[in-house]
This record gives structure tokens, sequence and C-alpha cells, in this order.
């Protein structure tokens, strides 16, 4: 099962690292326990990774960059995503360049604004990751936290590159966007990628997720998951190979209609 963004195949899941070397602050406490975390989920077929340059004051970019280190670059799509108080021209270059740096690599596969920021017209700061396209640092450009009408003047205001996907919160608990941001970027070719897709762990009181589970032979939260895939890439986070496996899973079956149907009542 593969998924593409701009033309570039995917996993579809992914892994996500808020959290991965420290929160607000970096702590590298767990340092081999994470890259090696890492290092597994790409080793079972997860190839796409999303971090952040405020992830862990930018150490979950280093991790991640240790953990793709020996790995063929084609073989993993990095993407990663500027802070809202970076979003000036000269900020969003200098950001980049940063993330490109702790991450040890040539070019961003995808480049995010991660939170819309009102105060920076969105021309400016697409502008200048326009740039970064033209110069070849970053490969694709798009947003995260965007509703309808943002998505909408971002793709307004990118003038030579599209906005190849949104990223937002999106789990079988949260589904308020199935009916307004989701169809819209389905609908203009921009890809979903789903955070906190598995409600941060708490699935245990959604009884119609655990009967199907049990139902179909499968864990509850490979049954989260594989909804999600349905219209987007969800990205969960786990340093623990045992929860890396139960993503792996997701990959593995597709949920038939009817017991998507089901789990959408």
């Amino acid at each position: 099962m593969i998924r593409e963004i701009a033309g570039r195949k995917v996993s579809p899941v992914g892994i996500g690292t808020w959290g991965i070397g420290g929160t607000s602050a970096a702590d590298n406490r767990h340092d081999r326990e994470h890259i090696e975390a890492l290092k597994f989920a790409i080793d079972q077929g997860i190839t796409f990774i999303d971090t952040a340059e405020v992830y862990s004051a930018g150490h979950s970019e280093e991790l991640v960059g240790k953990a793709i280190r020996d790995v063929p670059r084609e073989d993993v799509f990095v993407t990663t995503k500027v802070w809202h108080n970076h979003l000036r021209h000269d900020e969003v270059i200098k950001a980049a360049r940063g993330s490109l740096s702790r991450l040890d690599t040539p070019y961003i596969d995808l480049y995010l604004i991660h939170w819309p920021n009102r105060s920076v017209p969105l021309r400016e700061t697409l502008g200048a990751m326009e740039e970064l396209v033209d110069q070849g640092l970053v490969k694709n450009i798009g947003v995260s936290n965007f509703d309808v009408n943002e998505v909408q003047e971002a793709m307004e205001n990118a003038s030579r590159h599209e906005i190849v996907a949104n990223q937002i919160e999106y789990s079988i608990v949260k589904r308020k966007c199935e009916s307004d941001i989701i169809p819209y970027c389905e609908e203009n070719n921009v890809r979903i990628i789903a955070y906190s897709p598995i409600n941060r762990g708490n699935l245990k009181s959604l009884k119609s997720l655990n009967r199907l589970a049990e139902n179909i032979s499968h864990s509850p939260v490979s049954v989260a998951l594989n909804y999600l895939m349905k219209r987007s890439i969800p990205i969960p986070k786990s340093s623990s190979k045992e929860h890396i496996m139960q993503f792996v899973e997701a990959m593995e079956f597709e949920l038939s209609d009817h017991d998507y149907g089901m789990l959408k009542e």
C-alpha cells in the first residue's frame, strides 16, 4: 500500500517525532533509544518522517538526521516545519538552513508552515519557501493547522510551486475535519497529514473500535490508523518497537467499506 505526495511515493503511515529528544528543550537521556526506534521504523517500511524546528529546540531534527544517515536519501521522505514566529522572508531562509544543518541532509522533502500567523503576509512567507524550492533546498511546500480559508489563501499566494499538503489534527475521535477541511483539500489535490492520529493513545473507551478490532483480529491502534489512511497519511509517534509494529500492521490490511462505515457512525 503506497501513497504519493507530489509524485513521490511514501508509506501510507508515517512516524512523528514530537517528544523525540525532548519537548520544548533538548533532552539527551534517551537519544540512543530514539534513534534506534526511528531506524527500526524505517527498516519496517515506514519511510515518511515528520519533525519540526521547534521540537525539542531542534534536537528532534538532529536525531532524525542520525537515524537516516545510513539510508539512501531517496528512500526516506522527510518533512519539517518552520515555526510561526519565523515567517518573515529572511527568517524562513535562516530557519530552513538551520533545519538542513540539524538534519544533515542536502534537501527537505516537504517544508511546512507550522501554524498560521496573521501578522505576516502569506505572500512573503511563501515567497521565501518558493525560493528554497528554486534553490533545490526544499522539494515541496505546504502548510499545517490551516483551515479552509487559510489553505485557499496559501494556494492563491503560491505563485510558482503548489501547496501539496496540510497537516492537521485528525483521529477517529476528532473527525470534524471530515466535513470541511479534508473535502476541500481533496478537491484541490492537497494531501492531508494527520497528527495525533491515535488520540495520544486514548482508544480504550471507543467500544465500536475495540469490538471491530477484535472481530477482524487486528489491534485497535492499527484499525484506527487504517481508518485514517482512507483520507490522510497518519503520523503516530512512538519510541517503542512494539508500538511501531502496530503502525506497520496498519499498512498490511485495508478496512472493508462496511467496517469503515461502522467506524464513521
